[in-house]
């Protein structure tokens, strides 16, 4: 009976065995790779057109609610982080994407942790995302190697105050701002478009480590530059540009440049609120590129997303759709010696952007080109300098939202040059007035009898 009962252990030992064994040879199911409920897939779907639209706080929803379904998706994560980043919550596109190891994951990780100043992993992530011979990212490569080179730095570190306030040269709408880069006196031009300091090849080949310096002891140590050749950008200026304010260096300073009062201030906090201002939300191109949400229709028919580009002087360059959306016919557009090139040029009937209705604002068609490839929505349009440059504008939650302050002279009409003097008042002799456009002389006061006569006021 005893060896009955230790063969019937033994077998069962076997089975146990057995079993474990073949599990292991086949592999468990992985949750990862389960079949998608139909409700993950109808929110997955839902947050991709909200995002490919610009909606990113629908989008925002959308993945949540997929999330929900399917935590453990893939796809589902991938496609949060990716939302994330646009919204610069770093920390969950890191976390999000943990322990995926597809070029997109890598990529999301990279810029994520190369934001929040994690340079030795976001090179990590950088490099392992260029070794697929698909891609091509010239921003990663160089960016990777400023990570190498950086190890050990506290990037954006700054000193000497907490604020500085410097005086923009006047340069009609553009955003021009006088700094030093490493002890020499350049002049930079801020750029919304562009995700970091970009410095004239001219004067640096490859990208370094540089320190700035705003005012007369503000200073910015170890801030990542890349290089291009800004000779073009110099050559239409009219000025030696040097750099470009990318917006990862305007939103860690906390900036606020004000055309009108021809002010450029950066800050170690967050400023207060500005009295009289409209919150505006903002989101980023894969972390980089500034842009906002606006309507050219009724706010009913809903907003298109607009990349910011303060590097081009026009103020608003419009897609063809949005033309038409607006109730404009395109055959109305015609060049103008205001634009360059083979632009056309039209008047908006009104442009809702945050709180603000602006009505009759130029538009250009034709300047979109190529910036439809750096934004992977589709692009309503691009908000230039020219539009930009009439508010004060303060970034606000390191860049999560700016602040905007109209120009007091702005009005509900276009503006108009100031009203003649009035004409003099009929003389009581009963001679005809003089005509509008040709008034006559005003008549003095009386003099007083011991004051000298006045000579009589020309018109």
């Amino acid at each position: 009976m005893s060896s009955r009962h230790g063969l019937h252990r033994a077998l069962e030992a076997a089975s146990v065995v057995t079993l474990v064994t073949l599990t292991a040879a086949c592999g468990t199911p992985d949750p990862t790779t389960a079949k998608r409920t139909p409700l993950a897939e109808q929110w997955l779907t839902r947050a991709k057109q909200s995002y490919k639209g610009g909606d990113i706080d629908d989008a925002r929803s959308s993945i949540d609610s997929a999330l929900q379904a399917a935590p453990l998706d893939r796809d589902v994560r991938v496609m949060k982080a990716r939302v994330a980043l646009t919204r610069l919550e770093l920390a969950d596109a890191v976390k999000l994407t943990e322990g995926i190891p597809t070029t997109e994951a890598h990529q999301l990780r990279g810029r994520a942790l190369w934001y929040s100043g994690d340079l030795d992993q976001a090179a990590d992530e950088l490099e392992a995302m260029l070794k697929d011979p698909q891609v091509k990212d010239p921003w990663a490569r160089e960016v990777a190697k400023l990570a190498r080179w950086g190890t050990g730095r506290k990037p954006f570190r700054t000193e000497g105050g907490l604020l500085a306030s410097v005086e923009m040269p006047q340069a009609g709408a553009a955003l021009v701002v006088p700094l030093e880069i490493e002890g020499e006196q350049v002049l930079g031009l801020v750029a919304t478009a562009v995700g970091e300091l970009v410095i004239d090849s001219t004067t640096r080949r490859e990208p370094a480590w540089v320190n700035l310096r705003f005012g007369p002891s503000f200073e910015v140590k170890d801030v990542p530059a890349l290089t291009q050749d800004l000779t073009p950008l110099s050559r239409q200026f009219g000025a030696q540009i040097k750099a470009l304010l990318g917006v990862n260096l305007l939103r860690r300073l906390h900036v606020t440049f004000d055309r009108r009062g021809s002010q450029f201030v950066v800050r170690r906090d967050d400023p207060p609120p500005p009295p009289d201002a409209s919150r505006v939300s903002l989101f980023y191109v894969r972390g980089g590129g500034m842009m906002m949400r606006a309507s050219v229709a009724k706010r009913e028919d809903g907003e298109s997303p607009f990349l910011v580009d303060t590097s081009a002087f026009y103020p608003l360059a419009l897609e063809d759709a949005l033309f038409k959306r607006a109730g404009m016919d395109l055959g109305s557009l015609k060049p103008d010696p205001a634009v360059p090139g083979n632009l056309k040029l039209g008047i908006l009937p009104t442009l809702h952007l945050g709180a603000f209705d602006l009505p009759q604002v130029p538009a250009v068609q034709g300047a979109l080109g190529d910036v439809r490839a750096l934004v992977d929505m589709d692009l309503g349009g691009v908000i230039g300098a020219g539009l930009l440059s009439v508010f004060r504008v303060t970034f606000g939650a390191d860049g999560r939202f700016i602040w905007m302050e109209p120009d007091p002279a702005m009005a509900t009409e276009p503006r108009r040059p100031p009203p003649r003097q009035p004409p003099p008042d009929p003389p009581v002799d009963g001679t005809k007035p003089a005509k509008p456009d040709a008034p006559k002389p005003a008549k003095p006061d009386a003099p007083k009898p011991d004051a000298p006569k006045p000579e009589p006021k020309k018109p």
